[in-house]
């Protein structure tokens, strides 16, 4: 068992059990840090979209649009992994919420076989993706409606 304190307090035992503090966990794919930053989940989702991203690029040449889209739409790669659980996002720094458009931005220019520097907001209403902050927002509104 592990119980979501700040680092350096020691393993405590409950009744037959030793619960070991860690600074963060994953609970349903969702990292939960101590202070409820949500920086863990953060750090660990964009290295995993970014590692998926160089691999659809390296077939780049190999496949049309319409399959590079479907690459990054498809599940578990990166815009279901960034939108999983994003409504315990809401209320994220900007600065935050930038390093996961980063990985939106530079799935958009993968698919459109775009450079870094081209404006990306035609890219994404051509493919009629929200930024994040607009996705939170309306994961949000759909959670209160269900």
């Amino acid at each position: 068992m592990i119980a979501l304190l700040p680092c350096g307090h020691k393993p405590t035992r409950v009744g037959n059990d030793t619960v070991q503090s860690d600074s963060s966990v994953r609970d349903l794919g969702i990292y939960l840090d101590s202070k409820a930053s949500m920086k863990t989940h953060v750090s660990k989702t964009m290295p995993c979209c970014f590692n998926v991203l160089r691999q659809i690029r390296s077939i780049q040449r190999s496949v049309m649009r319409p399959v590079r889209q479907s690459l990054v739409v498809s599940y578990q790669l990166v815009s279901s992994r960034l939108d999983y659980g994003n409504a315990t996002l809401a209320g994220l720094p900007g600065h935050e919420l930038n390093r996961l458009q980063s990985v939106l931005n530079a799935a958009a220019w993968l698919i459109f076989s775009g450079k870094k520097h081209d404006n990306v907001t035609p890219l994404l209403r051509d493919l009629h993706w929200l930024r994040v902050q607009q996705r939170i927002e309306y994961t949000c509104k759909i959670v209160v409606l269900v």
